[in-house]
């Protein structure tokens, strides 16, 4: 088999960035690379559910506009025989199927060979670090990422340790695999590129972004139903409004999740 199989790209626009090669043109296969756009590359057994909802609104715009693209790169090729197995039976025994290592590492080599060395290798899986707003925001200051999306009962762990690869949870549940998680982490992180939303300040007083909830939002009319929209809203005291919002987000924090308050407090 071959060590360069080829991989899925969507389609974006943007400014390429042109470098020498030795290659002949007619056996580049691979998408350029556009010029400072950030790079999403996800490794997963499905690369056709990718762009999905990435392709929507106000990311998939940014995608096609060339802030940013996308990779799915599929693992199915670099399995072995005939039906390229990508599984094995767990060691020591066991339910379900792992996924290969050697396998695993050759999508890996073939994944980092196309990005900077300093966007960061995350594996999604539920016994990963709690994925955060911090840690959004960090992506979006890096190059891109490389996402490998588990399936089966997961990945052997010599992978892991091999390449150092981070392991990130969405959350204490477990899912059929890793895409949806991918997804919601791209989404968490390109909203925080400069350009994607449009308007910076609408991520400034979101949830968790000074560490507590967001406050209610309310707009026309000013009464629906028989609900009103607070008084202080329609004042037009924006120090009043500001600080209600901030006791509201506060209230909502203490109730909803006495887990984030507990941290505010520490520091």
């Amino acid at each position: 088999m071959t060590d360069q199989p080829p991989e899925r790209h969507t389609r974006s626009h943007g400014r390429k960035s042109i470098s020498a090669t030795l290659k002949p043109t007619e056996l580049i296969t691979a998408t350029p690379d556009l010029a400072r756009a950030w790079k999403a590359q996800v490794i997963t057994l499905f690369p056709e559910a990718f762009p999905g909802v990435l392709d929507l609104s106000l990311t998939g715009k940014a995608l096609q506009d060339g802030l940013w693209q996308l990779d799915a790169i599929d693992l199915r090729p670099f399995g072995e025989g005939r039906h390229r197995n990508v599984d094995d039976t767990p060691s020591g025994g066991g339910a379900g199927m792992v996924l290969r290592p050697d396998i695993m590492g050759r999508a890996i080599d073939h994944a980092r060979a196309r990005i900077a060395p300093d966007a960061p290798l995350i594996y999604l899986s539920p016994r990963g670090r709690p994925f955060t707003q911090a840690m959004a925001q960090d992506l979006s200051t890096k190059p891109g990422v490389t996402l490998i999306c588990g399936r089966f009962e997961g990945m052997d762990q010599r992978v892991i340790d091999h390449y150092g690869i981070t392991e990130v949870s969405m959350g204490d549940f477990v899912l059929t695999g890793g895409e949806i998680p991918a997804m919601a982490l791209l989404d968490a992180t390109l909203r925080l590129i400069p350009g994607v939303l449009g308007n910076a300040a609408s991520t400034v007083e979101e949830s968790f972004s000074d560490g507590l909830l967001e406050h209610p939002q309310y707009t026309k009319p000013a009464s629906w139903l028989g609900h009103d929209i607070p008084p202080v809203l329609l004042s037009g005291n924006h120090g009043e409004i500001a600080r209600w919002r901030h006791a509201q987000s506060e209230a909502l924090t203490q109730e909803r999740r006495p887990d984030l308050w507990a941290k505010r407090k520490e520091t």
